[in-house]
């Protein structure tokens, strides 16, 4: 196994790098305005993950639909369940 030289453009940090790293809350309010809040962590879980594997025609359809396919998906077994 071949491993690469370091990238002299992106050194690995230091413990004094670490030490130095500040959060988002040292950046200046009008950059932190330019980016939306992010939704918190779920008080409790609503969905489970699983493996599931599907025919690719029936991937192919809804991802061909754009984003939110999952959520069609689910939405398609719903309608099933009644």
């Amino acid at each position: 196994m071949s491993v690469d030289p370091p990238d002299p453009e992106n050194p690995e940090w230091t413990q004094a790098d670490f030490a130095r790293a500040q959060g988002p809350e040292a950046l200046p309010a009008h950059v932190l305005a330019a980016f939306p809040r992010t939704r918190g962590a779920q008080k409790a879980s609503t969905k489970t993950a699983v493996s599931l594997r599907l025919d690719a025609d029936v991937v192919d359809y809804f991802r061909k639909t754009g984003p939110g396919w999952q959520t069609r998906i689910n939405a398609a077994l719903r309608r099933v369940m009644g």
